[in-house]
């Protein structure tokens, strides 16, 4: 089953009670419209300019989370400060590839793959934080959740990725 039907599955006691109201049935059918033209973009692979918004978003969450925990962490290391820095130009990329076909090819997925290097970074400071605590991996069972996180900058990659696959897709109608 597709999204495209499974838009109108969705609900149908819903939708059986909102067609005694003129106005839920027009929001009703215009819903289902935006989700199929949606569903139809996706699978013709035309979702850049919303996987482009998408990224510039989820980028920003990302920091965030990066930011609170690195601030829990004192930035003791100035390395620390990397993903947030970096954060501004993806953000920037994300929005302008919106509107812009020439950004979302070209300036996205430079900023996405920069973001993305700096994931590989963190997921080797983070490994070398763990070894570095008192037993290092010999005593992984301890280390592993009381150290840095080591899968945390993995979110860095996927939202790189996220970038990236952009720039590959077609632009919707």
């Amino acid at each position: 089953m597709n999204c495209c039907t499974m838009s109108s599955r969705v609900g149908t006691n819903t939708v059986a009670r909102a067609a005694h109201s003129p106005s839920h049935r027009e929001a009703l059918g215009s819903l289902d419209y935006l989700i199929d033209i949606a569903c139809a973009d996706i699978a013709h692979g035309r979702f850049e300019r919303s996987l482009a918004g998408l990224t510039a978003i989820a980028a920003m969450v990302t920091t965030t989370e990066i930011y609170i925990e690195h601030y829990r962490g004192s930035f003791g290391n100035k390395a620390m400060w990397i993903p947030i820095v970096i954060t501004p130009p993806v953000v920037v990329a994300g929005v302008a590839g919106i509107f812009s076909k020439r950004y979302a090819k070209t300036l996205l997925p430079a900023a996405a793959i920069v973001y993305g290097l700096t994931g590989l970074a963190g997921e080797y400071f983070h490994a070398r934080g763990v070894s570095r605590k008192p037993g290092g991996w010999s005593n992984a069972s301890y280390n592993v959740p009381m150290g840095p996180p080591i899968a945390a900058p993995g979110l860095m990659l996927l939202v790189a990725g996220m970038g990236v696959l952009a720039a590959l897709l077609r632009r919707e109608k």
